[in-house]
């Protein structure tokens, strides 16, 4: 078996496009096909994400055929531990590809791609220099101040917000971090706790999907909030113990929509963001959304730029004893 891929990133962190090569679905609706990945083509992943051909900080965008009738493409995201609901990196990194390659015609000043994404669909918008602007999918504060226990800092506060993925979201220095200068190990160690602390202690629910009801990952802040040109830093910690490189798009999305609901942010205002990297995204509240569930909701546009690093061809030999991938850190 082989699979190509076109591999890119946005703002440090991968993106690599499986365009061939993967085995036909039986599924019909996007998220069933995402559950058909996981029950009959986990190895293909696993194969994709981990080494030999990955790493623990790989990600990946696997193109399906679209069920929404609006729909240029459909998308499926992963990680090394899974599947994504939404992804705004990858999301920004297929869209520019998807125009550049001719998958969807382009046009002046800028093309108009509609993608289906297991959370919903997301449009967005490519220049003619490769910048990307979306949509996502409505965007709401889930639960504030909500507590935590964990085991190295006691009881912590944690926001949970969802912007087509839920997140636990605190500023860093709530736990004695810095997101400039303590190590990425304490940074990552908290995500991860955090993530599993959070998640014994809210339960998530999504009125729409249950398949979109789980804490995805945890952001922690530089307490910032990105107005009058200044970024607000953020680390986001998913899959266990993978950092995103860029500021995460998903997230960015959370982030405004809880900002709106402390009124640190209102509608009309953009709002930057910045990763580990130094990368920057654009967040800006553009209207109201209709809610979800009890909780209002709005629509978020997110703005950023990935770029092509290459071309590749995966082999997948019958006799390989670690065809499907391995992780020393799993």
């Amino acid at each position: 078996m082989i699979l190509s891929t076109v591999e890119m990133h946005t703002g440090g962190e991968p993106t690599r496009i499986i365009v061939d090569g993967w085995p036909a679905f039986s599924g019909r609706t996007l998220l069933d096909k995402r559950r058909e990945a996981k029950e009959r083509f986990d190895h293909l992943r696993r194969g994709l994400m981990l080494e030999p051909r990955g790493h623990d900080g790989m990600y990946g965008a696997l193109l399906v055929e679209p069920d929404h009738p609006e729909a240029d493409l459909a998308v499926l995201f992963m990680h090394n531990e899974g599947y994504s609901t939404m992804c705004g990196h990858a999301t920004i990194a297929l869209v520019r590809w998807a125009v550049e390659s001719g998958r969807v015609t382009r046009s002046m000043p800028e093309t108009i791609v509609r993608l289906q994404c297991p959370c919903g669909l997301v449009v967005a918008r490519v220049a003619a220099d490769g910048t990307v602007h979306f949509e996502s999918v409505p965007a709401f504060a889930y639960a504030r101040d909500r507590i935590a226990p964990t085991a190295t800092w006691g009881p912590v506060a944690v926001d949970i917000a969802y912007g087509g993925a839920f997140y636990a979201i605190l500023p860093a220095d709530s736990i004695g971090l810095d997101l400039k200068t303590s190590p990425m190990r304490s940074i990552v160690d908290a995500g991860e706790e955090i993530t599993r602390a959070a998640s014994r202690a809210v339960a998530i629910d999504h009125p729409d999907e249950p398949d979109l009801a789980f804490l995805y990952g945890t952001i922690l802040t530089d307490g910032g909030d990105g107005a009058n040109g200044r970024p607000s830093r953020n680390i986001c910690v998913f899959a266990g113990r993978q950092v995103d490189r860029s500021p995460t798009g998903s997230g960015v999305t959370a982030r405004m929509a809880l900002m709106r609901t402390k009124h640190q942010a209102h509608l009309g205002e953009e709002r930057l963001f910045e990763s580990c990297t130094g990368a920057q995204f654009s967040g800006r509240l553009l209207r109201d959304a209709p809610a979800v569930g009890p909780r209002k909701a709005s629509i978020v546009e997110v703005g950023g730029r990935a770029y092509v690093t290459g071309e590749s061809r995966f082999r997948f030999d019958a006799d390989d004893p670690l065809r499907e991938g391995f992780s020393l850190t799993g």
